[in-house]
This record gives C-alpha cells, sequence and structure tokens, in this order.
C-alpha cells in the first residue's frame, strides 16, 4: 500500500460521500446512526456517524476487506446560530478539500461572509486537527477529528 494511493483514495471517498450533499447514499441503522460506504478498486470506507447537532462518528478505509486506516469526529454548531445555514457551507468546504489534506477539508475556503479554517497536525499515518467555520469574525462551528493507520 503506498501512501499516495490511500490519500487519492480518501479524497475521493470524501467527495463522494458527504461532501457530495447526496443525501441518497446515507442508510440509517437501528440504533439511530448513519452508515455511508464507497469502494474504488481495493479500497472501501464505511463512515459511521450519530447525530446532526451536535455529531460525531468515525471513518474506516479497508484494503482488501482488512482495516488500515481510521478517523474519529466530532462537531457542533454554537448556540447562537442556525445549523441549516452553517452545515451546508462545511459541505461545500469540505468538497474543496485536496490530496495534501483529504482528512477534512482544506486549510482556507472563503465564500461571503463565510470562512472555514482547518489546522492540521501531522500527516495520514498519525494526524488530528480542528476545523472552524466563522460567520464574519464570530465562531459559528468547530469539529475536532484524530486518526492514522491502524493494524499494520
Amino acid at each position: 500500500m503506498h501512501e499516495k494511493d490511500l490519500k487519492k483514495f480518501i479524497l475521493e471517498a470524501s467527495r463522494a460521500t458527504y461532501a457530495s450533499g447526496d443525501e441518497s447514499i446515507k442508510k440509517k441503522e437501528f440504533d439511530r446512526s448513519t452508515t455511508i460506504t464507497f469502494s474504488a478498486g481495493r479500497y472501501k470506507m464505511h463512515d459511521n456517524y450519530f447525530g446532526g447537532e451536535p455529531y460525531g462518528g468515525r471513518e474506516v478505509v479497508f484494503l482488501e476487506n482488512k482495516p488500515i486506516w481510521m478517523m474519529v469526529y466530532y462537531g457542533f454548531v454554537h448556540t447562537n446560530f442556525e445549523a441549516k445555514e452553517v452545515y451546508p457551507f462545511l459541505i461545500e468546504a469540505l468538497s474543496n478539500s485536496t490530496e495534501d489534506m483529504p482528512y477534512r477539508g482544506p486549510k482556507l475556503f472563503d465564500k461571503g461572509n463565510l470562512r472555514y479554517e482547518n489546522i492540521l497536525e501531522g500527516e495520514l499515518p498519525s494526524f488530528s486537527g480542528t476545523e472552524k467555520i466563522y460567520k464574519d469574525s464570530a465562531c459559528v462551528y468547530e469539529a475536532r477529528y484524530i486518526g492514522g493507520f491502524v493494524d499494520f
């Protein structure tokens, strides 16, 4: 497995799943969680999360059905702001992630009076980060994530 191939897959999976905004790919589970899966070639991604506001979940990438990488995440909209305004912008920011930073969104993404910032520490084998959305100068959303290789 090459890290470059895995990063390309993570980016492709991210854009084809939650960041696509396609509600039809989401499967509600008996435990009230939501699952999204994506496969390409020898790789498969399984994303399972709880909630909507706030939310938390995890993504696992499999190579030939063996788990090799995962990320856990938790995020929320601050109480004095509307989630219905924030989450469409988050989806747009996530759809603009790069191969260098496929874990969530790009370092920066601006549109109108909204700004997405992603601060990443580490690399594919072991990383963590924080993403925030600002409306004008007020922080309206934040999430944390951490992940890396598993069962290597």
